[in-house]
């Protein structure tokens, strides 16, 4: 799967440094190859809970029957 700048991504593994968990969704900001990508994920208020570099066997494109939740991290880096 490739995948572009800004496009819309669910993280598909936990990454409990950084208060995300699989279902999270985040959106692209480079790409830096076939195998990986830098992500960015942010809370309701657009203030940025983790940019990560992730291998692609870690995220997923959205999918049109996707439900979208809400829920807030534990981490103390939401606050």
């Amino acid at each position: 799967m490739s995948y572009n700048v800004l496009d819309t991504v669910v993280l598909a593994v936990d990454v409990p440094d950084y208060g995300l968990r699989a279902g999270d969704i985040g959106a692209v900001v480079e790409v830096y190859d076939d195998e990986a990508v830098e992500v960015e994920f942010v809370l309701g208020s657009g203030r940025t809970q983790a940019l990560l570099t992730l291998p692609m066997a870690h995220i997923r494109p959205i999918a049109p029957t996707d439900i979208p939740a809400v829920r807030s991290p534990k981490s103390a880096t939401a606050a």
